[in-house]
This record gives C-alpha cells, sequence and structure tokens, in this order.
C-alpha cells in the first residue's frame, strides 16, 4: 500500500493564472486585473482556487497513474488565497481510519496550507 501521495509543487505567475483563465473560461477581475483586484478584500490577484486544487489531481496520478482520478471521490477546503511569485505544493498521506482515502493539503512556500481535505483516488495502476 502506497502510504504518501507524489508531492506535486507549481510556482504560480500572472502568466499561468492567465492562462489558467482563458482554459476554463474565467475572466474574473479578481484573477487579472491588479487595480481592482487591491480594492477588495483579497487586496490583490489571487490565483484560480481550482489552478492549486488540480495538484492534488496531478499528485494522484503522479502515484498512482492517470486513471485513478477518474471517479476520485474529494472533498476539500480552500482556507487561505494563492497568490503571485507564491510556489504551492500538494501531498497527501494514507488514511489509515479509512481504506483507500488520503488526508491531503496544498501548501504554500512558507508551509501555509492553502487547501486542506481528503482524496479517495479509484482505480490505482501502479
Amino acid at each position: 500500500m502506497q502510504t504518501e501521495l507524489t508531492p506535486v509543487s507549481l510556482k504560480i505567475t500572472q502568466q499561468r493564472i492567465n492562462a489558467y483563465a482563458e482554459i476554463t473560461g474565467d475572466p474574473n477581475p479578481i484573477h487579472l486585473d491588479a487595480a481592482f483586484a487591491a480594492k477588495t478584500e483579497m487586496r490583490g490577484i489571487i490565483a484560480h482556487g481550482t489552478l492549486s486544487m488540480n495538484l492534488i489531481l496531478r499528485a494522484v496520478a503522479e502515484t498512482f497513474g492517470p486513471d485513478a482520478c477518474d471517479g476520485a471521490e474529494m472533498d476539500i477546503r480552500f482556507v487561505k488565497p494563492v497568490r503571485v511569485d507564491d510556489t504551492v505544493t500538494a501531498s497527501g498521506k494514507h488514511d489509515p481510519a479509512e481504506t483507500g482515502r488520503y488526508n491531503v493539503q496544498v501548501t504554500n512556500q512558507a508551509g501555509e496550507p492553502v487547501i486542506v481535505g481528503w482524496i479517495r483516488p479509484t482505480r490505482a495502476s501502479r
């Protein structure tokens, strides 16, 4: 049994945020417009939450193969915004109390959680 997910990291840049906005069709100015974002409660541009969340799926795919993401169950909470120039890392450990479930988190470069929760991969191929 695999006890830990392979960690996956990503440096967040404005170019990545812009590309993600284009791909997902989410042009919310909180992600794209510095002047607008500065006037919000976030006080600046933040990355799309799902941009960081996708790292959890990448960690599962790296650990078990891409098929393990098909039909995976996941329950997460976004706990801190991710900003331009942050480096975020997804990781996870097997939950001994729940068969096949991994407690996961995405942390920033300071080790602060930005996402917490769990995932139960399916069809692990490795």
